[in-house]
This record gives structure tokens, sequence and C-alpha cells, in this order.
């Protein structure tokens, strides 16, 4: 005999378990699928993991370069194995902490593999465990996997334990003396900070000729800058043509300009995106569109089938833990009728290196791409007493970018200390549709790096 319920998630990532407990709460029988552990990829193998890693590594860095504040720190070192270790304490607690929640909203956790059998008069039809679940509603968020190119020798070279995924390479207990890391998007740009700074010889490979994807120009060359001053070497424009190796080591192969090189290293980071996981969950059973691997979905998340939505990085739209949260909100509100939708020009995007970069809304290129009329301005971080007093010679800045006419803002680029807890600020400015003179009147704390981006209005003519 079915399980009847109103509502049924597939998948319990940020996406999924927000959306169940906000549903839960308001009044909707739900049960929550998670064939794996409960916060999804950014809980387990992403978001908290890496930054706790990073944490470790800039308490070490603080340490290392103490002098130049006044503090002489002797014999600093890291235990990557104890690092690692403590990761694990604090995936355990938040995941713990996910299952509490589940538990005071009501939600009926089932840790299975769940497939989509159809639907039929009384709804959607899914199974897992073992047993029989049907609901009027559902809602999908499978998430995503990283994308393994189909590279020769890769394969073989993944199997053998010398190339591996953000999975993988966030649960070794010691770290490789040379690391090289194919991708330079924000996974491999944060574990290459990471292995960089306890030590290890780390070479970035992209076949872009910038780093860090669509981050503004200018702040991908201040970041790289910076990352080249500690160390990290870096290869753009370069195709990785071969993966060759095991436990023991072995060797890449890229082309560049015409040429072949080579690359001996002990240990490779694949890290070239992800792709959203459709593939065997059944939605051929119900017809849910998808384009090119990741389900089709409206601004209120709905999918080409009644009674079916989708929220997070299944959706191939931003795949950001963020956004998944709100999507899965704004489904939930839609089910219940309350007006809602997403605004996806006001995501903003982190990277939780030294220094931090944050970003939200257009670039001078996006904006002119999508017709807009727009302008810049670009500040010095150096003009907050604060930057100035804990950052040694720093060289952040941020750019406003606004609208030709009307002084709308547009988007917001910086990099530098705290960005990551300032850019929420200019989000809200992106979302509400302020004008540069609204950001005028608003008054900053002082001394705070985030006073620069009011600094910055006044100097729009």
């Amino acid at each position: 005999m079915a399980n009847i319920f109103d509502l049924i998630i597939i998948g319990g990532g940020p996406g999924g378990y927000n959306a169940a407990e906000r549903a839960a709460h308001s009044g909707l029988k739900t049960v929550l699928f998670e064939e794996r552990a409960l916060g999804g990829v950014c809980l387990n193998e992403g978001c908290i993991p890496t930054k706790t890693l990073l944490y470790s590594a800039k308490i070490l860095d603080y340490a290392n370069h103490g002098e130049k504040y006044g503090v002489t720190v002797t014999g600093a070192s890291l235990d990557h194995a104890k690092v690692v270790e403590r990761k694990k304490k604090v995936v355990n607690t938040l995941v713990s902490g996910v299952a509490a929640k589940m538990r005071g909203a009501g939600v009926k956790v089932v840790n299975a593999t769940a497939v989509i059998k159809g639907k039929g008069s009384d709804g959607f039809k899914v199974e897992g465990g073992g047993e029989e679940y049907v609901a009027g509603k559902l809602l999908i968020c499978t998430g995503s996997d990283a994308v393994v190119p189909p590279i020769p020798g890769l394969r073989e070279s993944y199997a053998a334990g010398f190339a591996m995924t953000n999975r993988e390479i966030l649960d070794i207990t010691s770290a490789p003396k040379k690391l090289v890391v194919v991708g330079g998007g924000v996974i491999g740009l944060e574990m290459a900070s990471y292995f960089n700074s306890i030590g290890c010889d780390v070479t970035v490979v992209e076949m872009l000729t910038k780093i860090a994807g669509p981050t503004e120009d200018e702040i991908s060359s201040i970041l790289q800058k910076n990352y080249a001053k500690r160390g990290v070497k870096f290869v753009l424009g370069a195709k990785v043509s071969a993966v060759n190796g095991d436990k023991n080591g072995g060797s890449i192969e890229y082309e560049i300009d015409g040429k072949t090189e080579k690359i001996e290293c002990d240990l490779v980071l694949v890290s070239t995106g992800r792709r959203a996981r459709t593939k065997d969950i059944g939605l051929e059973s119900i017809g849910v569109k998808t384009e090119r691997g990741a389900i089709v979905t409206d601004e209120k998340l709905r999918t080409s089938v009644p009674g079916v939505w989708a929220a997070g990085d299944v959706n191939g739209k931003i795949m950001l833990a963020h956004t998944a949260y709100r999507e899965g909100e704004v489904a939930v509100n839609d089910m219940l009728g309350i007006s809602d939708r997403m605004d996806y020009r006001s995501i903003p995007s982190v990277i939780y290196t030294n220094p931090e970069v944050g970003s939200v809304g257009e670039t001078v290129k996006t904006a002119e791409k999508a017709g807009i009329a727009a302008e810049e301005v670009t500040l010095s971080l150096r003009y907050s007493g604060r930057y100035i007093a804990e950052n040694e010679g720093g060289d952040g800045i941020v750019k406003i970018v606004y609208g030709k006419e009307h002084h709308e803002i547009l988007g917001v680029h910086m990099i530098g200390s705290y960005a990551s807890e300032i850019i929420y600020g200019a989000a809200a400015m992106v979302a509400r549709h302020q004008r540069v003179k609204d950001v005028q009147k608003i008054v900053f704390p002082h001394p705070t790096v985030c006073e620069v981006i009011r600094e910055a209005m006044f100097t729009v003519k």
C-alpha cells in the first residue's frame, strides 16, 4: 500500500531540505528522499568542508606573515590530517542539525534512492527504500555531479587514485607535494589556495585565458596576481590532452600554442565544472522537459509538467547553494498560491580565498551584451582606514556598474577582506533597483571596509 503525502521532495541538499521545512511548517505533509547524507554536496563535499580547510590555511598564513604587523610566530605548522578530522566534525555537526530541523518540522526523511514511476489519478508515484510514495506535488532537487571530461587516461587515473574530484580530495589525510588543478573556476581556485598555503607546489591549468570563470576581468586579474605572489603557477589557454598515473604519482599533458607540454605531479584535482543530475531518476516516466541535461524551469520553478517543480543545481541556472535555498522557497510558495518569483539578477557569488572575491549583478560586458547602456567606477579599498590597518600592501578594489541614463545599480564587484560578508548588501541594492543617489544617503559604519562602496558612489559623474 502506498504512503500518501502532499509533497514529495527528491534530494536533501540546500534546495530540498530548506523547501521541506518551509512546506511542512505551511501545512503540507512532506516526505524528503536523500540517498546519501542530508545537506547534499554543499554541506558534505563543497561549501562547508572547503571553508573549514581554508580557515585553517588562513590561520597559518597569519602566523607565517605576522611580522608585517609586528607579530612574530616561530615554527608555525599545519597538520593536514587534523584539519581533515576537524572538517569531518564540522560536517557531522551541521548534518545532525539539518536532521533535527526535519524532525522538528515533521518531515519524513527516507534515506534511499528515489525513482519517479509515473503519475496516476491519485498523484505522482515515487519508489524508494522498497516502498511506494504518492503525492499530488513533486519537487526535484537532485543536484549535480562533478564533470569528469573525456580526456585520454583520465578515467583510468581517477580509478587508480591519481586524479580526484572535490569529493575525494577533501578526505585525503596526506597532502601531495606537487598538485595540478585542472580548471581555474571557484572550486579549483579554493583548493589551489589551500594546498598552496600549506606548502604544496600548485599549478592551475585552465582552458580559458583568465581564471575564475565569469568573474569581472579586472577582479580576476588582481586575484591571479595575488595567487602568483604566493607561488601558485598558472597555465592559461591550455587544453589538457592526457592524464596518466596512479596513487604513486604520474603526469598530465596539455596543448598550448601548438605545442604539447608535460607536468609531473603527485596528484591531479579535476575541477572542470558540474553537470545537473537528471539521469536514472525517472523523469521520462512523467515527461519532464530537459535541455542540455538540465530540467527546464520558469521563474516560479515550474517544470513542463503541472504539479512538478525543480530547484537547485538540477535546473542548471546558477549552481550555488544560496540560489537553491531561494528557489526551493519560491517553489513552495507557488505550491501554496503565494505570489513569488526568482530574481536571478541579484544572486551574489563569492570566492572564499585570501583575498576574497564578492560579485553580484552585471559587469559592463554582460550589460552591453544584454543591450543595457552601462558605465562603471572603480575605487581602491585603500580608501578604507580599516582595510589599510589590516592589509599591508593590499590591492583590493570595488567596482560599481550602473545604468548610463538612470544611474540604477546594475552590479557590484569587489576583491579584498570581508568581501563575502559585504556583498549581500550590494545584492539588496541590485534587487531593489536602487540608484546611486539612494546609496549615497545610506550611513555606513566607520571604520569598515564596506564604506568604500558608498565612497565609490560619490565618484559617479
